[in-house]
């Protein structure tokens, strides 16, 4: 093991945190919840911060990071709309968008060929607040909220999930269709 795999060991880590998260929230052990989906969000800006400050990068920890933070997000989600603490529709736009972005790699994939993963500030700002809606979401089970800073949250994950994927679509049909025209000589 070398310094630069403390990163990919971080986003391990965050995917061992994932069935804890889930099983204490199926359990109503909210209070368990919040330790465990708290250290995961910050090992989550923990790797990239280690990654990106000391150069640690590598293909692996581009591919683990963003796996970490879907699982993690994908499954508390999908957990709290089965509790009912969050609605249907939203659940299934957070689904669909990381669906799409999912198809797409693999098609890019085989169309076009090998690509590196690279989030966009959107997509940064997307997993952010969907973190901080899963956390208040959370907390509104142990600790009183004010419903209109759930409503404000569910508001801006709306559109920061749409806009991530409408970005993602965005860029790489444009990547793909520029190394098309290059490779037909236009």
């Amino acid at each position: 093991m070398t310094r630069a795999d403390i990163p990919n060991i971080i986003s391990v880590l965050r995917i061992a945190l994932v069935w804890p998260v889930v099983s204490s929230l199926l359990a109503g052990k909210y209070e368990m919840t919040l330790i465990l989906y708290t250290v995961a969000g910050i090992s989550d800006g923990l790797d990239g911060f280690i990654a990106k400050h000391y150069h640690f990068t590598s293909r692996l920890g581009s591919i683990l990071d963003p796996l970490a933070d879907k699982l993690l997000l994908v499954c508390t989600f999908v957990t709290l709309c089965w509790l009912g603490l969050v609605p249907l529709w939203l659940t299934a736009l957070i689904i669909s968008r990381d669906m799409l972005i999912l198809l797409g790699a693999v098609a890019f994939y085989f169309l076009i060929g090998r690509f590196e993963m690279a989030p966009s500030w959107i997509s940064k700002t997307n997993t952010f607040f969907q973190l901080a809606l899963g956390l208040v979401i959370v907390i509104t089970q142990v600790a009183p909220v004010s419903e209109m800073l759930v409503a404000a949250l569910t508001m801006i994950v709306t559109g920061t999930t749409a806009a991530s994927g409408a970005h993602y679509v965005w860029v790489w049909g444009h990547r793909a269709f520029m190394i098309n025209e290059r490779r037909r000589g236009h």
